[in-house]
């Protein structure tokens, strides 16, 4: 499927390619998103399996949303782009939630789909960006802003050759980059960053910053 705002695509949206994805396949669904930013909010679930999403690079594709804990949204369902069903795969895409830092938690990309691989995709905003929820994830050659949490869950997670970017959060706060979120210590989750750089995000970066803390 080709989505393109401009309407040289089959579709206009990515929700409305999504649409065709049969329950449970076995084959790779592959949608190709055109330049441009695509204000919605995404939702696949564990049914939805082996979808792969595609743009023309993450700084020329973009999904936005704004959903956030302050205007009363739970930070699980506050996510631009969700995705449960396994296999799933992004490249050359960029998930935003631009609600902003005063709107507290605000979820770009959130995810609990097993083997699922982004490459080449950038994760922006300001508290708990990327939620790696469960199972087991891979991001390659990515790029990651925020402030609070904003790696943060119960993944079995690798992180590698990404740019990990902090950036300036509100007034008395501090930033973490990471909050692993396990309740059992014998789980095998965990936050792995191999091969990477943490860089702050702009030139105003004065606030403590700090690799990690234990979510729970």
């Amino acid at each position: 499927a080709v989505v393109a705002k401009d309407g040289s695509g089959q579709f206009k949206t990515i929700g409305e390619a999504l649409k065709l994805v049969k329950k449970k396949s076995e084959k790779r669904f592959s949608v190709y998103v055109k330049e441009g930013r695509y204000v919605e909010n995404i939702d696949l679930d564990k049914n939805t399996w082996n979808v792969m999403i595609y743009g023309d690079g993450k700084d020329k594709t973009f999904v936005l949303g704004s959903r956030n804990f302050m205007d009363g949204t739970p930070t699980f369902e506050t996510a631009t782009f969700a995705v449960k069903g396994k296999g799933f795969i992004a490249k050359d895409i960029g998930f935003v939630n631009n609600a902003g830092a005063s709107k507290h938690q605000a979820v770009a990309l959130r995810s609990g789909s097993d083997r699922s691989v982004f490459f080449r995709c950038s994760f922006d905003g300001f508290q708990d960006t990327l939620y790696a929820h469960s199972n087991r994830q891979f991001y390659r050659d990515c790029d990651i802003t925020g402030t609070i949490d904003f790696i943060f869950g119960n993944a079995a997670v690798v992180f590698q050759s990404c740019k990990i970017m902090p950036r300036q959060p509100l007034p008395n706060q501090f930033n973490t980059i990471t909050a692993q979120g396990k309740k059992d210590p014998n789980q095998n989750t965990g936050i792995i960053i191999q091969k990477s750089t943490i860089t702050p995000f702009g030139n105003n970066l004065t606030a403590p910053t700090y690799l990690g803390r234990p979510w729970k």
